[in-house]
């Protein structure tokens, strides 16, 4: 790839974002190098591993590579056998203890995990524990060696600081004794690494010993007392040896670590590699981006894309196609409006995704393989060549067409502007026309009314604009492909406030068919904001009608499930009730037939009570519980009942006929059926004749202790929302939800999980595929929620 296009597309700039994410020196130095790679394989696999990565920043979250660092010369110097500094072994210490911990982030949560590409990076690690805690305890700062390194250098400084007690002890016995008054100073101070009193200048001979040093005044001398020398000696002759056993000691170690050259060498190696791979994923995060998917048939449609270099709050997506249905784009518009950046998009894109980055644009948007992107974009006079704009615009459009072939990208940026409008715009018709007919995918910006009629009479050229509201004076930064843009000069002009003569002459000026293709350029763009408006009016129609469609079969389906539930509740109630009438039916035979002609019949009349007391008790259970607010129902005036009335038992929740009017006591029997029961008039309620036909078995509501309490396999919605949470969770709810889906026997659920990276998406779909009941899932389609969603069938 050219150096010039990673300039002029400011892919550069992309770099040094990069690079800045990266936490080691070696990875940033590996980030610094990249370049866009030409081979289809090798850049599927980089995208690969930025997409695992980003994967694992979502999940497990954020490491750092910071301890990584060149050991190259380390190793080099281990292989024959030289002993390191402490300042190196220290550096290979942190990259190992850097090791450990990636190699424990890299480790899988579960052992059916699936493999990613990462994982064999992380596989080649090792953390040579050993090596580094021997280290890590031997050394514990850059000047400094552990005093438990070994048993000699330990005795060795217990002999120092022995020895320097005494010496202390002589010399403070000097200090306190007859010499206090020879001294200038009662300290002891060091000179030439010995120890030395303070003496003033006139006694220098009282006291014995050598003199090391004299003041500046010369007003004192620092001697060393004769009683202190050999001690003194010792402490050199102990220092000299503590130094020997410091190198012993550093040797120990560098042999250590050189035994495992090879390790070290791939650790520091990986750990590049990683830092590498999880600086793009960083970036692409940062970014919002995504993977793109690559073809070689030169197809390019990105999905609503957006300039990575400016601020993603505000910049507007844009749609753009290349390659499929026209190979050659000319884009028009307005200044200022967003052409060019278009044009760097589309390059940059293409850049960033051979070099395994992700893009700033939704998800399955795609690019193709060019071997090389050229760019004549902005001005590039030149004083010094005395070259014009449009001098210089040639020349590189010049060089542009000697080299580029079939496998190219071409971006024109005002092309054949700069000279005589008639002669720059029949220029740029031959120029587009030339690579047109050679199949070079080509974009171009222009203002020359000539080549968007060149587009619209020539096959597999297609016109795009940059859209303009000349309400606001303001571009809004929308791509139209296939609409050619139209002049707002006159509009623009009128709306800043220059007079109407001069407008209405200037319209003069133009020709007829100028001006006729310019209205039929505004009519087009007319009719495409009424086609937009009303388009747009359709879809929220549609969304409005799936709404309300969606409502209702889950609607019906509740009522379906109720309905079962009901009738399982009844007739497992039934049955319960039925049982327990045999059993009591079973017990009173047993207990008449025990009766013979000398039983009390007291004692039988007892035994009738407690059956209906049993009977009493079971009705009570069954009878519905008045709210403690509920309205106070007004009992059933006997006198306005008759005999074939349709009533209510409350009790029971039976509808039947009454069979007889209602005694003293308010006693009467009502026909249910077969069944002819009694009941009191207070239990009952006359269902009117419009009631009856709707009136069900079982009462359709209740509260209190009778009120149906519906499962959660019974309302079961069927979507589950995932949004903002994270995968963990995500997973953990998407799991509960299957089950009680599956239980409730829905055929099929929609999991709304969000477009975004990807990564939750690619999340649910590995959950998916090890769920036995599952059937099959796909991602919804247009107007079910695009790839924002996927569709599970149940088996």
């Amino acid at each position: 790839m050219n150096q010039k296009v990673l300039s002029t597309l400011e892919y550069t700039k992309i770099i040094e974002l990069l690079t800045q994410k990266a936490d080691s020196a070696p990875g940033k130095k590996l980030c610094n190098e990249l370049l866009p790679s030409t081979d289809l394989e090798e850049i599927a696999a980089n995208q690969k591993q930025t997409a695992d990565a980003l994967t694992r920043l979502f999940q497990v979250g954020s490491t750092s590579f910071g301890s990584n660092s060149d050991l190259g010369f380390s190793i080099r110097s281990l292989e024959i056998g030289t002993t390191l500094s402490i300042l190196e072994l220290m550096k290979i210490a942190a990259v190992l203890d850097n090791v450990a911990r990636i190699k424990t982030y890299g480790k899988k949560d579960r052992d059916d995990a699936p493999d990613d590409s990462l994982s064999e990076l992380f596989g080649q690690l090792t953390p040579l524990t050993q090596v580094a805690n021997e280290i890590n305890r031997c050394i514990l700062s850059e000047e400094e060696i552990a005093d438990d390194a070994s048993p000699k250098l330990k005795s060795i400084r217990r002999s120092m600081i022995q020895t320097g007690e005494k010496i202390h002890s002589q010399l403070n016995s000097m200090l306190t004794g007859a010499y206090r008054t020879y001294l200038q100073d009662a300290v002891i101070t060091m000179r030439n690494n010995r120890y030395c009193i303070p003496v003033k200048a006139e006694y220098k001979g009282a006291v014995t010993g050598m003199i090391h040093d004299q003041s500046a005044s010369g007003s004192t001398y620092f001697i060393e007392p004769a009683s202190v020398v050999s001690l003194n000696n010792q402490i050199r002759e102990l220092e000299l040896a503590e130094k020997e056993e410091i190198q012993v000691i550093l040797a120990t170690l560098s042999s250590m670590a050189g035994e495992h050259t090879k390790e070290l060498a791939v650790n520091q190696k990986v750990m590049t590699q990683l830092d590498f791979i999880f600086a793009k994923a960083k970036l692409a995060m940062e970014m919002n981006a995504t993977e793109p998917l690559f073809n070689n048939d030169h197809i390019i449609h990105i999905r609503k894309g957006r300039h990575p270099l400016l601020n993603k709050k505000s910049v507007v997506p844009i749609d753009i196609r290349l390659g499929k249905d026209f190979d050659l784009l000319i884009i028009t518009g307005p200044n200022t409006g967003g052409k060019t950046v278009s044009l760097k998009t589309v390059g940059l894109f293409t850049l960033m995704g051979q070099a395994g980055l992700h893009i700033p644009a939704l998800d399955r948007s795609e690019l193709s393989i060019f071997t090389e992107v050229y760019a004549d974009i902005g001005d590039e006079q030149s004083i010094e060549q005395s070259l014009s704009t449009f001098s210089s615009h040639m020349k590189s459009i010049v060089h542009i067409l000697k080299h580029a072939d079939a496998d190219s990208l071409c971006l024109f940026d005002e092309l054949g502007a700069g000279t005589d409008p008639t002669e720059g715009a029949a220029l740029a018709i031959s120029i587009l026309n030339y690579l047109h007919d050679r199949g070079i995918r080509t974009m171009a910006t222009t203002h020359y009314s000539e080549l968007k009629i060149y587009a619209l009479s020539t096959d597999f050229v297609e016109n795009a604009c940059c859209e303009f509201s000349v309400e606001t004076l303001q571009p809004t930064y929308r791509l139209l492909i296939g609409i050619p843009g139209k002049s707002n000069a006159f509009a623009i002009s009128s709306k800043l406030g220059l007079p109407d003569e001069i407008i209405d002459a200037a319209k003069e000026q133009i020709g007829k068919e100028e001006k006729s293709f310019e209205d039929v350029i505004a009519d087009l763009e007319q009719s495409r904001i009424t086609i937009e408006k009303e388009q747009k009016e359709i879809a929220d129609y549609k969304a409005r009608i799936r709404t309300l469609q969606e409502q209702l079969e889950k609607k019906n389906e509740k009522i379906d499930q109720a309905k079962d539930k009901i009738l399982r509740d009844a007739n497992e109630k039934a049955r319960e009730i039925l049982q327990e009438a045999k059993e009591i039916a079973d017990e009173t035979i047993r207990d008449f037939h025990k009766v013979n002609a000398g039983s009390d019949i007291r004692e039988l009349e007892k035994k009738r009570q407690q059956v209906r007391d049993k009977i009493s008790e079971k009705n009570d259970r069954l009878a519905l519980k008045t709210p403690p607010n509920a309205p106070v129902r007004k009992a059933l005036d006997p006198k306005k009942l008759k005999k074939g009335d349709t009533v209510r038992i409350l009790s029971m929740g039976l509808k039947g006929i009454v069979s007889t009017l209602p005694d003293a006591k308010g006693a009467l029997f009502v026909q249910c059926g077969i069944i002819r029961t009694q009941t009191n008039i207070k239990d009952i309620v006359l269902v009117r004749d419009d009631d009856a036909a709707a009136a069900s078995v079982l009462p359709k509501t209740s509260s209190g202790s009778g009120k149906l309490k519906m499962s959660k396999t019974m309302s079961i919605s069927t979507e589950i929302n995932l949004l903002g949470k994270t995968v963990d969770e995500a997973l953990a709810a998407l799991d509960k939800y299957l089950d009680d889906a599956y239980l409730a026997h829905l055929p099929s659920v929609r999991v709304v999980h969000g477009k975004g990276t990807g990564a939750l998406r690619s999340a649910v779909h590995s959950h998916l595929k090890r769920l036995k009941y599952v059937k099959e899932f796909r991602l919804g389609e247009y107007g079910e929620g695009d790839a924002g969603v996927t569709i599970v069938t149940f088996k």
